[in-house]
């Protein structure tokens, strides 16, 4: 009996805890502290000073969290709000995390600094278009965390950001100069002083300053920061000596300082961080061998130290860091044999990049060791003469650079099925392929973003790559026939570039159909012929377009001016047949136009409205029918760097105020029917670094204000009716006689024909200040997808090859001068 009311009781006891259970959580609940009416008021009123853009998401987790903040309602209560934390006891809120929260919006003086209990704030990736980082920050004494990364931020850094002590993590990156919009690619982030920055934030452990224009030197002070685990100030444009005290930090644990003015050799006492996990010294100018101290860095995963100037052969002590999962080592000077066999010892390793280095890889490995499973693999110029054997066994790659080898044939049908649901980018450029071992039309990655396969002996008709691609180039092979209309079918294309081919045919009429998402269409020295199509629709995205070197032939399409981002036209050497296209001066971006070596006549500029184009600095109508005479100068603008009007039927002389244009870099108005002096004015052009008068018939004597360009490195004015004394000078003097032959009236070096005064008239004073960068003021803010990955085809195309073989020398001098000035200004 009394085990029997034992069992009853037991059995009451089950059925009634639930019932007990839900009591005491609905007490528990109700012990619970509401959100605050202050801080609800504050959130509700941030919620209303936005918009919630789908524009302005970023990241693959996005969403608008604060659509669910409701004042009304079951949901009212802050602390139960999506990215609100509260404070158990108080009910204050403590926490926000509103990243990647489609938040779009200027942020000014805001409820948000009315929070004064919070202690974490994450506003990263949303679009605060590009306002200021208001001062109010500084009001959150209590923050020991603040994220505003990757959000659009401008303009100067609040100074009274100091002032918050207690903060351990600050993110205040920003994307960089060419993943930004073009339209607000100048928006910038500015930084005074780190030193001011950090002075009073002693409790740092993490410092993120990515891609902030920083105008001082780093500071010392950074080496007193013993807590800082994370130090990251890529592309900040810092300068002075490099403190090495930051390499002694204590607890130091990932470290990304490229991109700024340290430069030597690697320092030992880095080997004192030896709970360093992720290290990047790319981008600064290190020298020497890769030391073998790095053995000593035991905890490191990641290491890049791409684009400097090491040297000497891989050490044994990479391969004693056993954890290391990455290992970028792209374009050094890297000597020596490596064996894919020495990294089977570095099982974690994934990501190996050996490009643009002088290294010979010997691809053959033990069949029976483990063998590496990359996703990014890069062996660029690294002496390969076939594709290696161990990628049969690669499932996992995503990206794929063989490039600069000297693979010859045909690419075999094994390399087709390797990593085919994976890999996004290919690169075989600059290579001896002949051609596919495969019979399709079609590639077989179905997640290709990216496929290279420029300069190679490629034969065959075009294969349509999946419609996935982004960036399809190959260019300078032997590819022939026409181009497929399925090629329209890329409605995610950003770069084509099919230049210097043989492929030959009328382009399809859909191309238009590409101009949405279409950045650069490069079809230059080809065989196509016909009228050219349609090729922009309204709302074009095309900024470079180049179809010289073919056989188009009629008049240009006026669709053209549906282009209104497009930057570059080049319509060169065809048999194209047409007035002036004075229309083209409505596109707003345009800055370089050449349509030299066709059958295009009349008067050049006429409405004048063509000439007002904003940002157009390069002008090439060489070798046509284009008439006129001083009216045509009107319409030269300041701005222009480049205008080449040689082989023409301009006649006239040429009015002083030219000389007055002194953005110009290069001046060609050879053959042509020119009469009258070299105006002395020409003396003023400071920038001047090309001249070419030839083939007129001017007279007089060459001024000898000439010999104040002091950057003239291309001169001619022969075959003219030039009288007189060469002037002398240093620059002069680089000049050989072809410059000045077929003018019988003039004399002294370097002609063989003596003056019979051989003084010349003094030289007048310069006032000129000489500028070692001096070139074009033109900048091209192309977005690219990979950083950097189409700039060949921008060099190559948007002013190279407009540039004929006679202006070559000079074009190479003032690209040299251009690409160390850009290097110093990149931030």
């Amino acid at each position: 009996m009394a085990s029997f009311m034992c069992d009853l009781m037991s059995t009451r006891l089950l059925v009634l805890l639930p019932l007990f259970l839900a009591i005491a959580t609905n007490c528990f609940s109700s012990m619970q502290p509401l959100c605050h009416d202050d801080d609800s008021s504050a959130l509700l009123q941030f919620k209303e000073s936005f918009d919630m853009n789908l524009n302005a998401c970023r990241g693959p987790f996005a969403y608008p969290k604060i659509a669910t903040w409701k004042q009304e309602g079951v949901d009212r209560d802050c602390c139960s709000w999506d990215g609100v934390e509260c404070d158990e006891d108080t009910g204050h809120v403590i926490g926000l995390d509103l990243s990647s929260s489609c938040l779009y919006g200027s942020m000014v003086s805001n409820s948000l600094f009315r929070l004064v209990h919070l202690q974490r704030l994450n506003l990263a990736y949303n679009n605060f278009n590009f306002s200021q980082i208001p001062s109010g920050f500084s009001l959150l004494s209590r923050l020991t965390y603040l994220n505003l990364s990757y959000s659009s931020f401008s303009g100067q850094i609040p100074s009274n950001f100091s002032k918050l002590s207690k903060l351990s993590t600050l993110d205040l990156s920003k994307l960089p100069l060419l993943a930004q919009p073009e339209s607000v690619v100048q928006s910038n982030l500015h930084l005074k002083s780190l030193k001011s920055l950090v002075q009073n934030l002693t409790s740092l452990k993490v410092l993120c300053l990515n891609f902030v224009q920083i105008s001082s030197p780093v500071p010392e002070i950074l080496s007193n920061l013993s807590s800082l685990t994370t130090l990251q100030l890529i592309g900040c444009g810092l300068h002075g000596e490099f403190p090495v005290g930051i390499f002694k930090l204590p607890k130091l644990q990932e470290l990304k300082v490229w991109q700024t003015s340290f430069s030597g050799k690697l320092p030992a006492s880095m080997a004192n961080l030896t709970q360093l996990s992720y290290l990047d010294m790319s981008y600064t100018q290190l020298t020497g061998q890769i030391p073998s101290w790095l053995a000593n860095m035991t905890q490191l995963t990641v290491l890049y130290l791409s684009f400097n100037k090491l040297q000497g052969p891989l050490p044994n002590s990479i391969f004693e860091l056993e954890k290391l999962e990455t290992l970028h080592l792209y374009s050094n000077n890297l000597s020596g044999i490596v064996a894919m066999d020495m990294f089977h010892k570095l099982k974690y390793l994934t990501s190996l990049v050996l490009s643009l280095n002088h290294i010979s890889f010997i691809t053959k490995t033990n069949s029976n060791a483990t063998q590496n499973k990359f996703k990014v693999l890069g062996l660029g110029s690294c002496n390969l003469s076939h594709f290696p054997d161990f990628l049969r066994n690669q499932n996992q790659l995503q990206w794929l650079d063989l490039s600069y080898n000297n693979i010859h044939g045909q690419i075999p049908i094994w390399v087709w099925n390797t990593s085919k649901e994976t890999l996004k980018f290919v690169n075989f450029s600059h290579n001896y392929l002949t051609g596919f071992d495969q019979h399709q039309d079609n590639f077989p990655w179905p997640q290709l973003l990216v496929l290279d396969l420029s300069s190679n002996k490629i034969q065959e008709s075009l294969r349509i790559p999946p419609p996935s691609m982004k960036i399809y180039s190959v260019a300078n092979n032997m590819l022939q026939g026409e181009i497929s209309p399925s090629i329209c079918n890329l409605s995610s294309l950003y770069s084509l570039d099919l230049s210097n081919n043989q492929f030959s045919g009328i382009l399809p009429h859909c191309l238009s159909n590409l101009s949405c998402s279409l950045n650069i269409l490069n079809l230059r020295a080809n065989k196509f012929h016909g009228m050219i199509p349609q090729l922009c629709a309204k709302g074009s995205t095309l900024k470079m377009i180049d179809l010289s070197q073919n056989q188009f032939e009629g008049v240009l399409p006026r669709s053209l001016s549906n282009c209104r981002m497009l930057e570059v036209l080049n319509l060169g050497s065809n048999e194209l047949n047409d007035v002036f296209p004075s229309w083209l001066g409505t596109l707003p971006e345009l800055r370089v136009l050449s349509l030299q070596q066709n059958g295009f006549y009349g008067v050049v500029g006429s409405p004048t409205s063509f000439f007002a184009s904003p940002k157009l600095g390069i002008v090439d109508l060489s070798v046509n029918k284009f008439t006129g005479k001083e009216t045509l100068y009107q319409k030269i603008r300041e701005a222009f760097a480049f205008v080449d009007l040689s082989s023409n039927e301009f006649n006239g002389t040429i009015p002083e105020f030219i000389g007055n244009l002194n953005g110009f870099q290069l001046l060609n108005l050879s053959n042509n029917n020119l009469t009258g002096h070299i105006p002395i004015s020409f003396g003023n052009m400071s920038t001047l670094e090309s001249l070419d008068l030839s083939q007129n018939k001017l007279s007089g004597q060459i001024p000898m204000q000439l010999t104040q360009l002091t950057f003239l490195a291309s001169f001619n004015v022969s075959h003219n009716q030039l009288t007189g004394p060469i002037p002398q000078s240093t620059q002069f003097n680089t000049f050989d006689s072809s410059s000045f032959g077929g003018n019988l009236g003039l004399c002294g070096n370097p002609l063989s024909k003596k003056c019979e005064n051989p003084e010349p008239p003094p030289l007048p004073t310069a006032s000129i200040e000489e500028d070692q960068d001096s070139w074009f003021h033109i900048e091209f803010d192309w977005k690219i997808i990979l950083l950097g990955y189409c700039s060949g085809i921008i060099n190559g195309v948007v002013v190279g090859n407009i540039v004929t073989k006679k202006k070559q020398h000079w074009f190479v001098r003032a690209r040299k001068r251009q690409h160390k000035r850009e290097r110093r200004q990149l931030c």
